[in-house]
Formats: structure tokens, sequence, C-alpha cells
């Protein structure tokens, strides 16, 4: 091999091999460019065959260095079923000023129709598209002033109809936010924040724009500016104020027009101002008396009626600015108790329980009541009470004087073990619960429903490898056939309450130690100092999307497994009682090593509610020293399919890749 100048190396006839085999392919002769630096150049498309969408070139396009600061990298994809998507990415980047990425994505999917039986209908054709921009300014650009955009926005059904990526098939949510703040010397706050979220499931899209927030950190006005002696305890008193401002749409993306829109537009705004004394602990008890005057805005106001004839309720809404004032006052304290048992044998030194109550006394008056009112709710008669304000972005002030006591009981378990093996090492402290208690209320005032629902709630990380999360709502009086609430305890029943809605998440993960603790797999993984963290999180789900090619061949086997469950007891549309909306699945991830040189893995999704697996993919990985050969099955899923993919262990180069794609739709 001739080398000229650095810049371009040539060689004569060559004949490749991978691991010592041959291939029967031979190089008449080669020529390596070997300048360093960005180039734009064309980038190589891959063949793919499909029963749905025909064969196929995917990813055909151009890289285009622009300038020092921005790039363009073009795709296109295009079947012979008459399907085609095309996707723009833009990076730009101005050290110690911003970095940003743009993605837009366009694609028309022309599928075939396998259960149909006229001609007309062969095929499915559906359009959608995608943007995504992510931007961020370096904190040392403006000091004070901060502007960062994650925008992810398009069409509900995009998701969906991409091929061979199983978390975005089924990834329901996207959303955006554009964020702008300054602060003046840490004293005053402004944010504006412009938010989206989308269902891709039920195609309703949210939109709040813009979301407005103004803080003024609590100041102490009686306080003296230079200090001398013992201050007063008037100087302690503190004053603060929170604005919030939220303007919102929300309409259906299958049928939008400018009328709907408007119809759904709602806003509100709400104001505070908190009133603090800080005072010296009485020994152990922290004492923290509070006063507080809120106001909220309304855009609209509803009214409910019976509508005898139709024989149902119906609504009549008045737009306008509406106010309703609420203030709130009262003290609270709290302390910590310890208490410990000694263990004089055993690996197990002592367990430590910590107790922190808290007791608060506080009174609200009855500032609301005016906005509430009976309703007939059927043809029995059955009256129910409701507030004109209910709707709205911001929700209506309780009803009545609250005149009472806010209790609760945190619990903090931790154990102390002993090294048998080494005496001369420290005790190792493990934390069993991290959190575990209740919250509630007690209205000295009212003449029922005094006591107020139990928030229950757990968190540990069992032995640093456990997490668990658990709460729970829980109601302390009864009901009646029609979903009521009776002024009678539950406890009359021989029950503490009932629970109204609740969840628990579980997760674990295990693995064994590396073969070699000096090699990881973390210097293989695309890394970029650079990078916005929109762009992080999308190698970071590129990663996960293709776990075969990120296999790391020095840790023999690896699991992760996670429980979600969750349940709330909603109101019937005809107030004849509550049902039930429970939720719950089971995700796991894992590979392990056959041999050395060959690891199998699998993740999958579990729908525990319809006892169904949604989602089952699993590879198989071949470690060929510089190079890595990758077969993905995806079996059970909204699309099935498999694929070959030949790549460099680098992520440097993981574009430079041979892949063999079969799809098949989810009969």
């Amino acid at each position: 091999m001739k080398i000229i100048s650095n810049k371009i190396g040539v060689s004569g006839p060559a004949h490749p091999e991978i691991e010592g085999v041959p291939i029967p392919i031979y190089i008449p002769f080669g020529i390596y460019p070997l300048s360093t630096g960005r180039k734009s150049g064309v980038l190589v498309p891959t063949f793919t065959s499909s029963e749905d969408f025909g064969l196929g070139l995917e990813g055909l396009g151009y890289y285009k260095v622009i300038n020092d600061y921005a790039d363009l990298t073009t795709k296109a994809s295009i079947y012979t079923y008459g399907g085609w998507n095309v996707n723009a990415n833009s990076k730009y980047i101005k050290r110690y000023k911003y970095a940003g990425n743009v993605n837009i994505s366009i694609q028309r999917n022309k599928t075939l129709n396998r259960f149909s039986t006229k001609s007309q209908d062969e095929f499915n054709i559906s359009s959608s598209y995608m943007i995504n921009w992510s931007h961020s300014r370096d904190s040392k650009a403006r000091p004070g002033t901060n502007f960062s955009a994650t925008v992810n926005f398009g069409s509900t059904r995009f998701n969906r109809e991409i091929l061979n990526n199983p978390y975005q098939n089924f990834n329901n949510q996207l959303s955006s936010s554009i964020a702008y703040s300054k602060s003046w010397n840490g004293k005053y706050n402004l944010s504006l924040n412009l938010n989206h979220n989308q269902n891709n499931k039920t195609h309703l899209v949210n939109l709040s724009l813009p979301n407005a927030s103004f803080n003024v950190i609590t100041f102490y006005p009686f306080e003296k500016k230079e200090t001398a002696g013992t201050p007063k305890w008037y100087e302690k008193i503190g004053i603060g104020y929170s604005g919030n401002f939220q303007n919102r749409i929300s309409f259906y993306d299958t049928a939008f027009s400018t009328y709907k829109l408007l119809d759904t537009l709602q806003w509100g705004a709400e104001h505070s101002v908190p009133i603090t004394l800080s005072l010296p602990s009485l020994g152990p008890i922290t004492i923290a008396p509070s006063i507080s005057f809120q106001q909220r805005w309304y855009g609209q106001k509803t009214k409910r009626y019976w509508d005898a004839t139709d024989s149902l309720v119906k609504f009549n809404t008045q737009k306008g600015l509406f106010m309703q004032n609420n203030m709130s006052m009262g003290i609270n304290a709290s302390t910590r108790i310890f208490g410990t048992y000694q263990f004089k044998k055993g690996k197990v030194k002592a367990i430590r329980h910590e107790i922190r109550p808290t007791i608060g006394l506080s009174y609200t008056p009855d500032l609301a009541s005016k906005s509430y009112y009976n309703v007939q709710v059927d043809s029995t008669g059955r009256m129910m009470r409701f507030s004109e304000f209910e709707g709205n972005i911001y929700g209506p002030y309780g009803e009545g004087n609250f005149g009472g006591i806010s209790f609760g009981i945190d619990n903090v378990l931790e154990m102390k073990v002993r090294d048998t093996k080494d005496s001369s090492q420290a005790d190792k402290k493990i934390k069993l619960i991290d959190g575990f208690g209740f919250t509630s209320t007690y209205n000295l005032m009212a003449d029922s429903f005094a006591l107020g629902n139990f928030n229950l709630y757990l968190r540990s990380n069992l032995f640093d490898k456990i997490n668990i999360t658990a709460y729970a709502t829980m109601d302390p009086y009864q009901v009646n056939k029609y979903g009521q609430r009776v002024n009678s305890l539950m406890i009359k029943q021989g029950k503490l309450g009932r629970i109204t809605s609740g969840g628990l998440a579980i997760s674990t993960n295990f693995e064994s130690k590396p073969r070699d603790e000096k090699n990881t797999n973390s210097k293989n993984l695309p890394n970029d100092p650079f990078l916005t963290p929109d762009e992080q999180l999308r190698q970071l789900n590129y990663i996960r999307q293709n776990p075969a090619e990120y296999t790391d061949f020095n840790i023999p086997w690896r699991l992760d497994l996670s429980y979600s469950l969750s349940f709330t007891q909603i109101l019937k549309p005809d107030y004849s009682g509550y049902r039930t909306e429970t939720y719950s699945s089971i995700n796991f991830n894992g590979d392990f090593s056959l041999t050395p040189k060959w690891k199998l893995g699998a993740t999958g999704y579990y729908n525990v509610k319809e006892f169904g697996l949604e989602q089952f993919s699993m590879f198989i990985s071949r470690e060929m020293h510089c190079w890595q050969l990758s077969v993905n099955i995806t079996p059970v899923g909204l699309w099935r399919s498999f694929n070959i993919v030949i790549s460099p262990k680098s992520g440097i180069l993981r574009d430079l890749k041979i892949n063999r794609n079969r799809t098949f739709s989810n009969l």
C-alpha cells in the first residue's frame, strides 16, 4: 500500500477475510481516503423486502457540511408498492453559546391489505409527519437568562406506522416544551413556557401556550440592614409572591377545525401571597406559623341543570372573567424520634427506627360557598352538589369553613451490618425503608365528613437492588348504592376505610461480574459532550431499540425486571356508582452468553390486565473482533420482523453496516 501525502491510500488486489474465513469476493485495487474532519458525501442505502411494503431501498441520502457550526443529513426510502418517506436532520452548535438539532420526517405508507375482497381496497394508504426540535443555551452565554426547547410534534399515527421500532410503536404519548426564564439577582424570577402533549391512541392534542409564572423570593421587610444584637421576632416575618397564568387549547387531530379549536380555549390564573414567621426551635420541636392569601381567575363558569324533557343533565357555559378568593392560616410543628434495637450476636448489629411526626393547626374561612349549587341528576329526584368553576384549568376552592388539624407520620427504617470477616472495617448501613407513612386532616368546624382522606405511601430501595414505590388514597367514609358518600365511618363496619386509588411499581436488575474488570463496553457507545439532552435521549433510544448492536460480551448475563400496577375508581356517567379502572404490566429485558463470543437476549412487554404478550423481541450476537454480527427477531408485536446486521463495534462507525431486513404485519 502507498500513502500519498497522508490524504489517500492506494493498494493492489486484496482478498477480504472475516475471522479468518475468506469471502468469495476479490478486490482488484483499493483507494482509501485518509483525510480528517467532516466531509460531505452520499449515504449508501440498504435493501429491504416486506410483505406489506414490497421491495425497497432505505436510507438513501446525502450528508452536507454547511459550515463549522452546522450540517444537514437527508435520507429517503422508497418501496415498490408506492410508499415512501423522507427525513431531514440538521445539527447546529456554537461552543459556549448554544446547540441544537432539527429533525423533520414525512412518510406516505402504502401497505398491502390482505383482508380485502375488492380491488379498490387492495392497499391501505396513509400519510403522517413528525417534527423534532431540541435547543439548549450554554449557562455562561447570558447569565440569569435561559432558553431551551424540546419539541416533538406530529401526526398521532406516525409512531404506529414506523417499521422495526417497537419502542415507538407503543409510545402513545408525545410532549413538547419551549421555555424561557429570567432571574433578577435571584430575587425575582420570570418563566414563559409553551407546552404540548398528545395521546396517539385517543388522537387528543393539548396545547398550553403560553404558560407564565412570576415569583418573588421571600423577603423580610422589617429586617434591619445592619444586624446588632438579637433580632426582634417581627424581623423574621417573610413575604413572598407567586403568580401563574395558563392558556390551554384541546382538539382531536382527526376532526380539526378553527371553530372547535377556539371553542375549547380555556385560560386561568392563580395568585398567592404567603407570609411566614421563622421562630427558634423549642428543643427538638420546630414550629412554623404561616398565613396565605390566594386568588384564582377563571375564563368560564358552567351551570348544570336537569332537563325533564330529555331526562338528562345539561350544561350552560358562560365566558368571561370570574374570580374566587381564598385565605388560610396555620401553625405547624414537627420533630424526630429515634429508636434503636441492638443485636448482640449475628451479622446484624442494630436496627434503627426513625419516626417523623408532623401536626398542624389551620383555619380556612368559607369564601367559595356562593359558587356551589344543588342539581337534580336523575328522574328519581336525586340531588348532587357541584361548583360552577368545575372543569376549569384551576379547580374551585373547597366549600365550607375549615378549622382543623393536619397530621402525618413518616417512618424510616435502617439496619447496621457488621463485617464478620474483617473487624477493622466500618459497619455498613442499609436502608430498609426510605419512607413509609400517611397524611390526613380533621375539620373541627365541619358538621359532617370531618375526617379527610388518608394518603398512604411507601418508598424503598431494598438492599440497593429492589426499587419499590407504592401509594394509595383511602376514604374513611361509607358510600351508598349510588356511589354517594354517607356520613358514617367505615370503621363501624370493622374496616379502616375504602381504597379509591392506588399504585405499585417494582423494578430490579441483576447482572454477573464482568470477565475483565478493566474492559467495559462504555467506550463502544456513542458519546458526544456537545449533544443536547434530547439528542442524548434519542441515542439512548437507538441503543434500546437495537440492543444487539451494543451487546457487552464482557458481562456473561444480565436481567432487568419491572412491574407496575395502578387503579382508580371513577364515577359512572349515570351517577349510579363507581367503576374501577385497572392497569397492570410486566417489562423484562435480559441477555446471557452462550459462549464467550455468542450472546442471546430478549425484551418484552406483558399486559397483565389483558393476559397477553403485546411485545416480544429477541436477538443473537456474534463477536468478530472489530466487527459484530447481530440477528434481531420480533415474533410478537405490531410489526413482526427480523433483520441481520453486520457492523463495526465502534459507536463512531455505527452507520457503516450491512443490513438484511424482513418485516411482517401482525395479523
